[in-house]
């Protein structure tokens, strides 16, 4: 297990992420406790890319349920199809919302978020849980974000 995060702050987006997902995948090998590794895995995305709020909801029954998370406190549960969490869980696809203003039912957990990549991880075919990223900018998050983060949730799903 890595001890320490290494942080690339005067770098491209894409050199940062590609600094970091090892990192991350070292912190959790060896780790069999999901919530141990989820509360690292969000720890890492926060400092290591500088995010507003970075977080997971689980799928338990018919909601997504928080999980760890780092940054402001957070709405504890989402009902499937409400919110971008809630649509990217109905839809079992990434969401990249530009402006969280503009999203038809956006769920306001904080007035500081400004945009949002929402990310879904799969365990036998059906949504798990979610990996939700807000920034304090608007349109923060791009295909590169997309990119990398889901290559995160193939280590995550690795770990269901």
């Amino acid at each position: 297990m890595a001890e320490e995060l290494s942080v690339i702050t005067d770098a491209s987006k894409e050199e940062q992420y590609a600094a970091l997902l090892p990192q991350i995948e070292a912190l959790v090998t060896g780790e069999p406790d999901l919530t141990a590794n989820l509360a690292n895995m969000a720890s890492a995305l926060k400092y290591g890319m500088n995010f507003f709020w970075v977080g997971f909801y689980l799928v338990k029954k018919d909601e997504l349920v928080l999980g760890p998370f780092q940054g402001p406190i957070a709405c504890t549960r989402i009902q499937r199809g409400k919110g971008v969490c809630g649509t990217a869980w109905e839809n079992a696809e990434t969401i990249i919302v530009d402006n969280v203003d503009e999203f038809p039912g956006h769920i306001a957990c904080s007035s500081d978020s400004k945009s949002e990549i929402v990310l879904p991880a799969f365990k036998n075919g059906e949504v798990a849980l979610i990996l939700d990223v807000d920034s304090d900018q608007l349109a923060d998050f791009d295909e590169v974000d997309k990119k990398y983060l889901s290559r995160l949730m193939k280590v995550v799903e690795q770990m269901l």
